[in-house]
């Protein structure tokens, strides 16, 4: 499979336009951003603001990108994006992994690490669960595409307890009285 790197994304517009719209992002809000969206975004700092964003790379190649949302706050959120032809073949669970290993070995301690999905994107629960995040809520008209149809959607979560102690701790679910 080959052995991924992670390095920061620096003043490569050129690079963030082409890898967004040469690839489709059908389980995300904008399923395909226009370059006018992805310049501004950019030129205002979207991916820096409150965010830490890394290239996924492989043999030199920019296969992916990696958004570290709220990573300033105790529970960071991330977006993860795979080249078309790049998914279905591990890279995402390298990835997450890798996510998981960054963000809990920042010295200000996080104490968790949320995702949330659509309901309908099974490639990346999957990916999720295999790496070791647990599902943890299913959200009802919770995810708001940008043509403004709402989806349901799901949260995953990572603890630090369970990533320092290399457990699953499974939810308690129904626990109480209904």
């Amino acid at each position: 499979m080959g052995e991924l790197t992670f390095s920061p994304l620096k003043d490569e517009l050129e690079e963030l336009v082409a890898f967004f719209i040469e690839n489709t992002w059908e389980f995300h809000r904008d399923p395909y951003p226009s370059k006018y969206k992805i310049m501004q975004s950019f030129q205002k700092g979207w991916f820096q603001d409150e965010r830490a964003t890394f290239w996924m790379n492989k043999d030199g190649e920019k296969i992916g990108l990696i958004i570290l949302d709220d990573i300033k706050d105790s529970i960071p959120l991330f977006d993860i994006r795979l080249a078309t032809k790049w998914r279905g073949k591990g890279y995402g669970t390298i990835a997450v992994n890798w996510i998981k290993d960054y963000i809990f070995n920042l010295p200000d301690k996080k104490i968790r690490i949320e995702a949330y999905t659509r309901y309908d994107n099974i490639p990346m629960r999957k990916t999720l669960a295999k790496s070791g995040f647990v599902k943890e809520g299913y959200l009802r008209d919770a995810w708001e595409n940008d043509d403004g149809s709402l989806m349901d959607a799901i949260i995953y979560a990572a603890t630090r307890s369970d990533w320092e102690q290399g457990i699953i701790t499974p939810i308690k679910l129904n626990e109480e009285p209904f």
